[in-house]
């Protein structure tokens, strides 16, 4: 539980800690095509190339989750897709990130959290891959998106409702970092303070389908309170999100 002076630090992990857009997202794609195809063509419904693509994107803009439209209209299993979509020949050989997220991360005050909408198993592993796990009190991953027995994953508002409760924590104390603006501006709506982190916006924008893609904004949403680059970025603008040493 944080404190009424120190802020609760809630950080994305794809893309906001890690570049995802390396080669991640491509194979995560991929493995997603894969489920599609094969719920599809035992549907008897159209499979090529093109329609897996459509339905992927359109699940995610629908609802903030591929997944979440599979299991929806199509009866695949929560379990089950996560745990494909998410298989990797070698993971750790895949990862790009700076150096020094970890000294960075030391300089922010207050408790952080990790809250991704990707599994836990893959999470787990990728973070203590960076070598991060020991910065955050909390590791939040899809599985633990619930709210009244159903799934709710960014950018749910009721989701971060229910965390913020939990933490007993005023939403202005908590401070969301991400790369994705949908994300941001929901918890914006809640009175979330927002730091959007856009250095690798251009891969997930070649990459539309798995995150959706961001939309290219010519200026700086009302919703986001600090713009940076890098996380490296965020102990320098402190004083803009409200949060205090």
């Amino acid at each position: 539980m944080a404190s009424n002076t120190t802020p609760l630090w809630l950080f994305d992990l794809d893309n906001t800690l890690h570049n995802a857009s390396h080669a991640i997202f491509p194979a995560i794609n991929a493995n997603m095509n894969r489920i599609i195809t094969r719920v599809l063509e035992e549907g008897g419904h159209p499979c090529d190339e093109a329609a897996v693509n459509h339905l992927r994107r359109h699940y995610w803009k629908l609802y903030g989750a591929t997944l979440l439209g599979m299991v929806r209209h199509h009866g695949v299993r929560i379990e089950d897709f996560l745990h494909e979509a998410h298989l990797f020949d070698d993971l750790p050989g895949m990862v790009r990130a700076e150096r020094g997220i970890g000294r960075w991360l030391r300089q922010l005050p207050g408790h952080k959290i990790l809250l991704t909408n990707a599994p836990h198993r893959y999470s787990r592993e990728l973070v203590r891959h960076l070598g991060l796990h020991r910065h955050f009190s909390h590791h939040l991953s899809i599985e633990s998106m619930h709210v009244h027995r159903q799934l709710r994953p960014k950018p749910s508002r009721l989701m971060l409702r229910k965390l913020l409760a939990r933490h007993k924590i005023a939403p202005h104390r908590c401070i969301l970092v991400e790369d994705t603006v949908d994300n941001l501006r929901s918890a914006r709506q809640l009175g979330v303070r927002t730091a959007w982190v856009t250095q690798y916006l251009r891969g997930s924008q070649a990459l539309l389908g798995h995150i959706g893609g961001q939309r290219v904004l010519s200026r700086l949403p009302g919703y986001v309170d600090v713009k940076v680059r890098s996380v490296r970025h965020l102990p320098r603008r402190l004083a803009a999100l409200g949060a205090r040493r």
